[in-house]
């Protein structure tokens, strides 16, 4: 393939996902980017979802299947499956959702247009101001995210990175929930990014999921405010003014939420509020 085309890693994850990962890896075959390779790391399944990788691969030599040792779990294993590729771009499509048949040609096609962009995310809502896609620098993301519509709030899925800026930051760190979100933040202190719209990814929700129980859990949204202070407060693209800020908007919500605790009469939660540290 020339460069106009280049290799596209697309990393799949699963554990115990025989239900779904068959139409995952169909929606991928399906694309009309055809310079991909699709790699899937299984975290110790005790299901047939290792079989049914297995299937697809001796069918397709573009398909690699690899079955971890131990279970790693999600965001230690997502940084397993990276460390296989061998593409410019990385996208992740997990075992339990899909991509559109043009959703790696409308991703690379966008990457592209920005040559300096370390990495892309996508559906998002329109800009009431410019067309996707548009290029932000590391602050406007930043304000982006804090001062407008919101930014760091996208699950892997709707990502797409070049493989050397998710390198460069040493991939995912692991925290349980918020990985995703740390990530958008480290990667957008030194990395322009591209937004782009809605209907490339399909995201599917089920009983199955770890965020299925993750809603019911106020600790879960409450972890994410509490990172957003460590991260504004380390080093990043605002200026002092800004950050005093966002680190403002930040406490009074947290304080909101603790309070909202006890309002319920959950003392227990709201201790456990008051002395979370990552």
């Amino acid at each position: 393939m020339s460069n106009a085309f280049p290799l596209v890693s697309v990393l799949m994850t699963s554990y115990n996902r025989e239900k779904y990962i068959a139409v995952a890896i169909e929606s991928v075959l399906n694309s009309t980017y055809k310079n991909f390779e699709l790699i899937i790391v299984d975290d110790c399944s005790n299901d047939k979802t290792v079989n049914i990788a297995t299937s697809y691969a001796t069918r397709d030599e573009r398909i690699r299947v690899y079955v971890n040792e131990k279970n790693l779990g999600d965001y230690p294993n997502r940084n397993q499956a990276a460390s296989y590729a061998k593409g410019k771009y990385l996208k992740y499509v997990d075992a339990d959702d899909l991509i559109y048949p043009t959703g790696l040609e409308v991703l690379v096609s966008m990457m592209e247009q920005f040559p300096d962009a370390g990495y892309g995310l996508c559906s998002l809502n329109p800009d009431k101001k410019q067309i996707f896609p548009f290029e932000l620098s590391p602050g406007d993301a930043y304000r982006y995210h804090y001062f407008g519509p919101g930014l760091f709030h996208k699950a892997p899925l709707s990502a797409i990175f070049r493989i050397d800026a998710f390198k460069a930051v040493g991939g995912f760190t692991g925290k349980q929930h918020v990985g995703d979100f740390e990530m958008w933040h480290l990667l957008s202190r030194e990395n322009r990014v591209v937004l782009m719209p809605q209907g490339i990814v399909w995201y599917r929700e089920h009983a199955d999921q770890q965020m299925a129980a993750n809603r019911t859990n106020p600790l879960i949204p409450f972890k994410y405010f509490v990172l957003a202070k460590e991260l504004i407060t380390a080093r990043c693209p605002l200026s002092e003014k800004e950050k005093k800020v966002v680190v403002k908007m930040i406490n009074r919500t947290i304080v909101k939420m603790i309070m909202g605790r006890v309002k319920r009469l959950d003392f227990s939660k709201a201790k456990e509020m008051k002395n979370f540290k990552f």
